[in-house]
Formats: C-alpha cells, structure tokens, sequence
C-alpha cells in the first residue's frame, strides 16, 4: 500500500490529538461517543477503494459508533447498525461501496466462503469487519486494524482507540 495512505489515516487520527509510537501505530484518546464518532468520521472520509478496516473491542466498547462515523465520512446516508445476525450490511450509497461485517456469530471461518467475502475483501470498496480477530486466518494481506479500548478509571466516556496497518506475513510468520 503506497505511504500517502498510511499519511491519511495519520491525518485524520492526529486531529484527535494522538500519539505516535511507531510509524505503522497510532493511538488516540476519546472521551464521548461523539468524538469516536468523528474519528470514524475522519478516517472514512480519507478512506480509499480496496482498503480493509478490521475493528476489535468488547461488547459495548464503541465499535458501532465509529462504524457509523466511518459510514458517514464515505458519504452513507442509511442508517448504519450492526449486521450481527445477518453478518454483511452493503451500502452503495457513498462515495464508495461499503461493506460491513460483524462476524461475531461465526462459528467456523469456512461460513465466510457463503457469504462470498472475497468479493468484499478485495474488492473495490471499503470493507470494515467487527469482531475481525475471530477470522483472522483469511483476513487479506494488508489492512488496517483498528482497536477501541475502554480504562474506567479515566471515566465510563473514554477510550482508547488504536489504528494499526498489518501485514499478513507479520501475522503468519514462515517458518
């Protein structure tokens, strides 16, 4: 993936204040369902064709916010909630197709061959998958992992949210 992506994924998470740990790690604060929906906002507005977002976080953690924050930076007019029993929303109504996933109800990766998630996966759009770490062994070569964290000490509003680019061959080391 060329570098002017990973520049505006940086972009759009800096105007949320971050800190940068790593040149392929950033991580941001937020302390409202507004702001983490901006910051989906940001990113799915820089988002371009072919792009795969994963989102891992608890039950409750915020991860629907930000997919709908995303959804509206593509231009999605629709409502956006999650697709957990129906595992795939598509929205054609943006700038570019969207395709989410909540893949919490899989029970064996080989039920994502029914849905056809090659054609999302690699397809033309911008894909985002809830609960992605439940299918990681057929998650594509390159994405972008995004992890929302919540620290009750700092308050029940905050999180911490990580947006991380990955390899596959960083994840399945040969051996």
């Amino acid at each position: 993936m060329p570098s002017g992506r990973m520049e505006t994924v940086k972009k759009a998470v800096q105007k949320m204040g971050t800190k940068m740990e790593t040149e392929i790690k950033i991580e941001t604060e937020t302390n409202s369902a507004e702001e983490t929906y901006a910051l989906g906002f940001r990113i799915g507005e820089q988002a371009s064709a072919g792009e795969v977002y994963t989102l891992v976080g608890d039950l409750g953690v915020g991860k629907t916010v930000f997919t709908q924050g995303l959804a509206k930076g593509l231009g999605v007019e629709e409502a956006v909630n999650s697709p957990t029993f129906t595992i795939l929303q598509l929205y054609e109504d943006g700038r570019l197709p969207f395709a989410h996933f909540d893949v919490y109800r899989i029970v064996d990766v080989e039920e994502m061959d029914e849905i056809g998630y090659e054609d999302y996966f690699y397809g033309n759009g911008v894909c985002l998958i809830e609960w992605a770490d439940l299918i990681r062994e057929i998650l594509p070569e390159h994405y972008w992992e995004i992890t929302i964290c919540k620290d009750l000490k700092k308050g029940t509003d905050f999180r911490l949210i990580t947006v991380e680019e990955k390899f596959a061959s960083a994840l399945h080391p040969q051996t």
